[in-house]
């Protein structure tokens, strides 16, 4: 499946600090236990990308209306 592909899938998501001073992204879903453990400057690396992707999705969205 690709990034751009639609799926009936669904999972949680949880995003915490962990005992060891990382950043754990947890995901569970339909038989799958994911925890993704990252160094705190890898996490804001990721967060810039979240909302860079978040921002692209919003023009996508105002340019199909």
């Amino acid at each position: 499946m690709g990034i751009d592909k639609e799926s009936d899938l669904s999972a949680n998501l949880q995003i915490g600090p962990t005992s060891l001073g990382m950043v754990r992204i947890y995901v569970e879903g339909e038989g799958v236990e994911l925890p993704l453990d990252f160094e705190p400057e890898e996490a804001e690396e990721i967060a810039e990308e979240l909302r860079a992707a978040a921002e692209r999705a919003r023009q996508m969205g105002r340019k199909k209306k």
